[in-house]
């Protein structure tokens, strides 16, 4: 692999992990606000019944997304410090994420499209030189 094969691609794994990264912690800022959400429209109701279901709901949600977030975020944390495990998360992660339509398709495609070229194979298995 020559020096410009290998500047590209540190600079799009460097790119792509902080793509995950953001997905990962837009993902829990959603599932934190649905918690606050469905937490402060069971205390507006003023219901008691209502109070608990909604909290239960809420917490069952952010619990959801939080594992949802993990993945993306081990990934991007994984492909920044340049880890082959982290490469193989990030590979996992992308098949998912095309299921997610726009914005995951995108990040998705992309993330195969770096992965599983040759050279991303190259770089995380070849010494890095100083």
């Amino acid at each position: 692999m020559n020096q410009f094969d290998q500047q590209s691609m540190k600079t799009h794994i460097t790119i792509l992990g902080w793509l995950n990264i953001a997905s990962g912690a837009l993902t829990l800022l959603i599932g934190a606000f649905v918690f606050m959400l469905l937490a402060v429209i069971g205390v507006a109701s003023g219901d008691p019944e209502a109070m608990p279901i909604l909290a239960l709901i809420g917490m069952s949600t952010g619990m959801f997304m939080f594992a949802l977030a993990l993945p993306s975020l081990l990934a991007g944390f994984g492909l920044l410090r340049e880890k082959n495990w982290g490469r193989i998360l990030t590979i996992i992660v992308s098949f998912f994420n095309l299921l997610n339509f726009p914005i995951g398709t995108a990040l998705g495609i992309y993330g195969l499209w770096v992965l599983l070229r040759k050279e991303a194979t190259e770089y995380f298995v070849v010494p890095k030189m100083a």
